[in-house]
């Protein structure tokens, strides 16, 4: 039996990468996974690949609250609450200072931060009593990364929330916490810098500064997710957990 066996569960940009891998890792935990994704084609693969018994797929974008209502409608005709909410859904394109146009910046904290406030905030009449919830944010929060500035600072917020929230809620037992990933190997990561080659040649530079010597995996930073989601981690709130082989550690 898994550590959220009888649990449900939601990830939003769950067709993909960490999303996806961290559905996978939830559903093998025992819980029932209703996922989010604006490609009905990929959301409808990841379901597949979840398994069609323990996932449900909800098409959308989290920056329409529209969208947004429809996924809460669905978790609450299952009629079992929530116990897992997974705020991963995110957008991130690298344009310097001198670039950054008012679509550039109002889509990336569109996304990344008023999606994520409103994923949190209309899940709140469905999450059970001692719910967990788990924002994704990034490294890229902590460092001064040419051309990443808005992505950077729309996460940084989210780290913020998380802060925040835990106050909030804790007369509800509801954790908030937050999964820093650095460069995980995902088709996102990739698509950030417009080409293979590019992408390529930066993934050297980044791997040359990280102790562990590698990029991570997706299924690296659902374990974190999973731990967070569990009981095991019952006596950690408004944490940030780096995932980042040590790049930013050191």
């Amino acid at each position: 039996m898994g550590q959220l066996e009888g649990k449900t569960a939601v990830v939003t940009g769950g067709s993909t990468g960490i999303g996806l891998a961290t559905a996978v890792r939830l559903a093998d935990e025992g819980a029932y996974v209703f996922v989010t994704g604006r490609r009905e084609a990929e959301l409808e693969t990841a379901v597949k690949t979840i398994g069609t018994d323990r996932a449900t797929g909800v098409a959308g974008d989290i920056s329409d609250l529209a969208d947004l209502d429809r996924l809460y409608d669905a978790v609450r005709a299952r009629g079992q609450g929530l116990d897992v909410l997974v705020a991963n859904a995110a957008v991130g394109t690298f344009v310097t200072l001198e670039q950054t146009t008012e679509e550039h910046f109002d889509q990336t904290f569109g996304v990344n931060t008023r999606g994520t406030l409103f994923t949190v905030q209309k899940a709140l009449p469905l999450l059970n009593d001692g719910a967990s919830v788990i924002l994704t944010g990034s490294t890229a929060a902590d460092r001064g990364m040419e051309a990443f500035g808005a992505y950077a600072a729309s996460k940084a917020a989210v780290r913020s929330f998380a802060r925040t929230w835990s106050t909030e809620l804790k007369g509800r037992g509801i954790r908030v916490n937050v999964v820093s990933p650095a460069w995980i190997e995902t088709p996102g990561a990739t698509a950030a810098f417009g080409d293979e080659e590019t992408a390529r040649a930066i993934k050297e530079q980044v791997v040359a500064t990280v102790p562990k010597g590698r990029l991570g995996q997706p299924e690296e930073a659902a374990a974190v997710v999973a731990f967070l989601a569990s009981d095991q981690s019952s006596y950690v709130v408004g944490a940030n957990l780096y995932v980042d082989g040590g790049e930013n550690q050191t």
